[in-house]
């Protein structure tokens, strides 16, 4: 099982307290963009070597437990 402080840091004095990947300065969402725009993982680890591939795999796995969580609609109101 993932622990997101083992892979996401969250600090106001890296990048205003956007969330990062841990020991780097690489926010999450541009993982999500890329994917969005249907660039591979292999594709964003490459332009941002930083980043590594469990780092990544570790995100998306997260991602994906919150979003079919039986709680997301709490998860949400409280992000929001």
């Amino acid at each position: 099982m993932y622990r997101v402080k083992d892979y996401i840091n969250i600090d106001s004095e890296i990048l205003s307290g956007n969330p990062v990947f841990k020991g780097t300065r690489v926010p999450i969402q541009t993982l999500f963009d890329h994917l969005e725009k249907g660039i591979p993982v292999g594709e964003f680890l490459e332009d941002f070597p930083t980043v590594k591939k469990e780092q990544a795999i570790a995100v998306i796995e997260i991602a994906g437990k919150i979003m079919t969580s039986k709680n997301i609609e709490q998860i949400y109101e409280t992000a929001a």
